[in-house]
């Protein structure tokens, strides 16, 4: 298959797997389960942060095993694919859980965010095999680029159904979309296959793998700084996408309709920011992405906190949509020319350790304080901590582009 198929199909993935994204993780079912299921208490907000907390403590554990075992079987596909079917099959369940039913709730959804969370530690670590490491930013930045594009083809989807009032059935279609458009990835992405011979179980040599890695980790210590500086930044990151919803339903009173305007906006500039600082990130350098993308983060909180009417909060979606396409693009590029090339899945699966684990402690700040205070203005400019000291950890780490004067 040429390099264009090849990255066309990789990206096709990130096309279907944002429909969990938009739908469960930052739009219906984030404000379903605060509205209907947890009848609109303050403590709802506390409950899902429980929920994405859990998910990605678990992610965050198994992860980094993962990786290492699909790196000595060289097996990623196969994982990629039990996980797809988990977070479909989750998503799919959503459907059945009414009003009050918290624990299901939460349980269903912890579910379906372990499988895509975990499915993106083998779906990343393609990356270094479809393209060269010139083009890891472009590439990088077009498949966040289709995810986007995907969430805006989701959102066209569960319009009516929004319409309608509909919002439960937004769910398995959420999962219909993700399974169709997965598909091609598993039939003609090849996975590089070797039979390996072991006289352990692939779990005792993932867990080795992992141990041997962390141990020799000081031998890597760019990498490492980096990880440090990724799991502060995208800790405020994600908890912008897990709040986003709510925050404008509960605070500034969006309506589903209002919120499905609002989250348009946001992929609109999602993809723009994606594939051009995605493109410029291999002219000028990763982290120099990053940094404009954190500084974008700052003006968006500072903003989302002192606006109170509906129209000011779209400024807020073009700008976050900007910051947030770019920043994943960039890091993503950025860890894959960090990484070496035969521990790379190893490798992501600590991006993913520090991606999800650090997506622990920024919901509950905020779940917390949201919960204690009443009030989620003071909760949201808790977030800006973290893209502070992100970007004062991102100084000290050489871009590697810029490091050998390309």
């Amino acid at each position: 298959m040429q390099n264009k198929r090849k990255i066309f199909v990789w990206t096709l993935f990130d096309f279907a797997n944002t429909s969990f994204s938009i739908v469960v993780v930052t739009f219906l079912y984030a404000v379903y389960f605060k509205k209907t299921i947890a009848g609109g208490e303050p403590i709802g907000d506390l409950y899902w942060s429980i929920g994405t907390s859990v998910a990605m403590i678990i992610t965050a554990i198994i992860s980094p095993v993962l990786g290492a075992i699909a790196d000595h079987s060289a097996g990623k596909k196969r994982f990629l694919l039990f996980f797809t079917a988990l977070c479909i099959i989750a998503t799919a369940s959503l459907y059945f859980v009414g009003p009050g039913e918290i624990f299901w709730g939460i349980f269903v959804f912890v579910l379906a965010n372990i499988g895509f969370e975990a499915g993106l530690v083998f779906y990343d670590a393609f990356l270094p095999e479809i393209t060269s490491p010139k083009n890891y930013g472009r590439v990088s930045g077009y498949g966040f680029g289709m995810g986007y594009l995907g969430s805006l083809a989701t959102l066209a989807i569960v319009y009516p159904f929004i319409e309608s009032s509909l919002i439960r059935e937004t769910f398995p279609v959420a999962a219909l979309f993700f399974l169709i458009f997965s598909v091609p990835l598993f039939l003609y992405l090849k996975d590089t296959r070797r039979k390996v011979e072991r006289t352990k179980s692939f779990a005792a040599i993932g867990f080795e793998r992992v141990w041997t890695t962390l141990t020799n980790l000081k031998h890597y210590k760019n990498l490492a700084i980096f990880l440090l500086a990724f799991f502060f930044y995208i800790e405020g990151v994600n908890t912008v996408i897990f709040f986003s919803g709510n925050y404008a339903s509960t605070t500034l009173g969006f309506t589903e309709m209002e919120l499905l305007v609002f989250f348009l906006t946001v992929q609109t500039t999602a993809i723009v920011g994606s594939i051009v600082l995605g493109i410029l990130a291999d002219k000028i350098g990763q982290k120099k992405i990053i940094i404009i993308s954190l500084f974008m983060w700052l003006i968006t909180i500072t903003i989302a906190y002192f606006v109170h009417d509906k129209s000011g909060f779209y400024v807020v979606g073009l700008i976050a949509g900007a910051a947030m396409g770019s920043c994943q693009s960039a890091s993503r590029s950025l860890m894959s020319k960090l990484t070496p090339p035969e521990q790379k899945t190893e490798f992501f699966g600590f991006y993913s350790f520090f991606g999800k684990s650090s997506a622990v402690i920024g919901p509950l700040v905020f779940g917390l304080v949201s919960f204690l205070s009443g009030d989620q203005r003071i909760a949201i400019i808790s977030i800006a901590f973290f893209f502070i000291i992100g970007f004062l950890i991102l100084t000290k780490v050489k871009d590697p582009q810029v490091a050998a004067g390309e």
